[in-house]
């Protein structure tokens, strides 16, 4: 599996009690690596699944960190090295694992599709998209002339909605015409994204994964229960969710079997602070 897109800095603040304002607040605080496509990848490959990830960087101390970091956990990241810093994501966690993300995407955006070697698709079974990725140029070019890459050898196409803020910023019809002219065999949202978009998801992709936190997700309106943890951080738990669903996918479970695998990884997701496997 290949994602495309943002390898950024996380830096998540979970509040030890409610914010006082003009005050000092104790807090448990945590850096380590993000962005959807990243965590993408890193959840992939804890799963056991080849997973490359081709990405822009800052060439600075915090974007060879984060590269060597990831590939630590088994993904080949395929880096272009820009002179833009490193982008940065300040997650605030609420008291029941809620988020509140400043994000600032830094070198990321700038990827375009000269800096694109076609060698790095080949043999890519499954391509991950997300929207974060189609949301501006050049990146947006670079995203879609890698998914042309993978459509030539036969491989599937995953998007996610990534950000109701991001789809009513970019358009909520250009990306509804978007995902008709893309065609996706998979595409994952949040409730919130999907309220976003404005239109029913049905006859967007062959196969449409609504994240519903908690309690699950649905897969084409059949609901698929989440077991009961206690939740720490939400931060990257739809990532989870998204990589176990492809990842079943493609090994030939059927759309509810892929779900029950997703709900399941993503549980284990929300126990600990970060985005990453633990």
């Amino acid at each position: 599996m290949l994602s495309i897109g943002d390898l950024v800095l996380d830096i998540t603040i979970v509040p030890k009690a409610r914010l006082r304002v003009d005050d000092d607040n104790p807090a448990q605080i945590s850096v380590g690596g993000g962005g959807q496509a990243a965590n993408f990848c890193a959840w992939a490959a804890h799963l056991g699944e080849p997973a490359r990830l081709v990405t822009r960087v800052g060439d600075d101390e915090g974007g060879r960190l984060l590269v060597a970091e990831l590939e630590a956990a088994g993904v080949d990241v395929r880096p272009v090295w820009a002179t833009q810093p490193t982008g940065a994501i300040a997650v605030l966690v609420g008291p029941n694992g809620e988020r509140t993300m400043a994000t600032q995407r830094g070198a990321s955006v700038g990827l375009t599709p000269d800096d694109l070697d076609e060698k790095w698709f080949e043999g890519t079974r499954l391509i991950h998209i997300p929207a974060y990725s189609l949301f501006e140029t050049p990146l947006a070019d670079a995203a879609r002339a890698a998914i042309a890459f993978v459509r030539r050898t036969g491989g599937a196409l995953a998007i996610d909605l990534s950000s109701a803020a991001g789809l009513q910023a970019y358009g909520p019809a250009r990306m509804t015409r978007d995902l008709v002219e893309l065609a996706p065999e998979l595409l994952f949202a949040t409730e919130a994204e999907a309220a976003a978009l404005g239109v029913p998801l049905e006859g967007l992709a062959k196969i449409e994964v609504v994240k519903l936190g908690s309690s699950g997700c649905s897969v084409s309106g059949r609901l698929v229960a989440s077991p009961a943890v206690d939740v720490v951080d939400a931060t990257g738990a739809g990532d989870a969710l998204a990589a176990a669903f492809c990842s079943a996918y493609l090994r030939g479970a059927t759309p509810i079997e892929a779900a029950q695998h997703a709900v399941e990884v993503a549980a284990t997701a929300v126990t600990t602070i970060g985005a990453r496997p633990r």
